[in-house]
């Protein structure tokens, strides 16, 4: 009986096994280049005919009391505010891996977006009509800006050649469509997702991956270059350790530097003026990744010597899983003379992870902007909309209405900053806090004269300090009064 169960059960799995390769072989005999249901909207070649977003006009500026979903309520492109533009502050930019690469899926489920132009493949073709759709994003949603990751606008090839004259081809198409009106903010490499990176890029045990993931950076600098963009982000997603045991923490530090240092003089043997930037996140996927958060970095760029040929691009879900709030991380990086770029999105308290939704909170778009103000903008960084829709979120249309409440949000967060600014009671209430240090004495220590036996001296005159209020609460009453 056992045997003939055995027996039984043998056949069954190869039954299913010859099932499994047969459907398998079905799909995989050749793809459509075009889904089945577009009803005629590719042609015999596989192009994509006709509008990307059909139905869906040029957004426009309506004001605060349009009820249009399709239409900006505080984001006015031309408008001034402190002297600048609207546009000039903003210098918004369209994440094309969120946007045109996010399918919805998640640890726990499948894929929810199915966009009507996608094949189901990764073609070369399929990627150079992503790139058409992004450009078409970008006239409709009237942004001139862009980001991307090389592996995101093209697919892999079997070589570091053949994945290289992928990335040509796509970038091709990409600067024939921007034309002289429109370029990245920024590009950058994807070093993280291929299992050659499981260790790191920069930070790998393995010579061979360190000099691989150098090659991958160097060609996504010059095509950068040659699309005209305005920086060049370094995200250390896998640089950093899941345990402490088996890594040599002070010699992936070394490499990650001498890494740093091959890209500055990179940049400048092809001329690239831009701005390179490193995009501090604690961890995830990493247990602990080297860039933790604005303040290690900056001592990371001291150590090394790099302080002067990088700046920081601040996320601000990055800041959340870091334990801080991204006005603090602004602020850091501000103080230091790094605030270099924004990456646009926002946590969830009560999520414990990379959320990256739109920033739709105006107390914190607030308090961002009041940051770039203080640094007097952004330039050449800008706003990059690192942000992706919610896994339920499933229509074209979805697409625009993010980016809109996103832009919105932070467009209403420049009025309400400009307003704290001009009213000037914060900065007054701020001032007076720290008045006794407007005193000669007080001059006289922040200027480094202040010696322990003067102020000894100076404690025992005037004896028992008279510590004053610091009216935490009338400056929130300031800040929520210009909200």
């Amino acid at each position: 009986m056992v045997s003939f169960n055995k027996m039984k059960g043998g056949r069954i799995l190869l039954l299913l096994v010859c099932s499994s390769v047969i459907t398998l072989g079905v799909f995989a005999a050749g793809p459509p280049t075009c889904p089945a249901d577009l009803g005629g909207k590719c042609s015999d070649s596989g192009e994509w005919e006709g509008e990307f977003f059909p139905g869906i006009p040029k957004i426009k500026y309506e004001g605060p009391s349009s009820k249009n979903p399709l239409a900006f309520k505080w984001y006015n492109v031309e408008e001034e505010i402190l002297g600048k533009k609207m546009k000039d502050w903003m210098r918004f930019s369209i994440a094309f891996w969120h946007t045109f690469r996010g399918t919805g899926g998640d640890p726990f489920g499948a894929p929810t977006k199915y966009w009507p132009w996608e094949d189901g493949t990764n073609s070369l073709a399929m990627a150079k009509r992503r790139m058409r759709a992004n450009f078409e994003f970008l006239e409709k949603i009237g942004v001139d800006r862009w980001c991307f990751h090389d592996r995101d606008i093209a697919p892999d090839g079997e070589t570091l050649e053949e994945s290289n004259k992928n990335l040509d081809e796509v970038v091709a198409l990409a600067k024939e469509l921007q034309g002289t009106k429109i370029r990245p903010l920024w590009g950058t490499a994807q070093l993280f997702m291929h299992p050659r990176y499981m260790h790191g890029g920069a930070t790998s045990s393995e010579l061979g991956v360190y000099a691989y993931a150098a090659a991958q950076v160097k060609k996504a600098m010059e095509v950068t270059h040659d699309l005209g963009g305005e920086n060049y982000v370094f995200w250390g997603g896998r640089e950093g350790y899941q345990s402490l045991l088996n890594t040599d923490m002070e010699r992936e530090l070394d490499h990650l530097a001498r890494f740093c240092e091959a890209a500055v003089a990179y940049k400048k043997k092809i001329g690239f003026s831009g701005t390179l930037l490193i995009e501090p996140k604690p961890q995830e996927p990493t247990k602990h990744q080297y860039d933790w958060d604005a303040a290690t970095t900056a001592n990371f760029l001291r150590k090394y010597g790099l302080i002067g040929e990088f700046k920081l691009n601040i996320e601000c879900n990055h800041a959340t899983l870091s334990g801080h709030s991204c006005h603090h991380e602004l602020e850091t990086a501000r103080i230091n003379g790094l605030l270099g770029n924004i990456d646009a999105n926002t946590g969830d308290p009560q999520i414990g992870w990379d959320t990256d939704q739109f920033m739709t909170d105006i107390s914190e778009a607030t308090m961002v902007m009041l940051s770039v103000i203080r640094n007097g903008g952004l330039a050449p960084g800008g706003f990059n909309f690192d942000a992706k829709l919610r896994r339920e979120s499933t229509e074209v249309e979805d697409i625009f209405l993010a980016h809109i409440s996103g832009m919105d949000t932070l467009a209403r967060g420049l009025r309400s900053a400009a307003k704290l600014i001009q009213d000037g009671s914060l900065a007054e209430l701020v001032r007076k806090r720290y008045q006794s240090f407007d005193t000669e004495i007080g001059a006289q220590v922040e200027a480094g004269k202040g010696d322990f036996e003067t102020l000894e001296k100076l404690a025992m005159k005037w004896g028992e300090p008279k510590v004053p209020s610091a009216k935490q609460e009338l400056a929130e009453m300031i800040f929520q009064s210009a909200l």
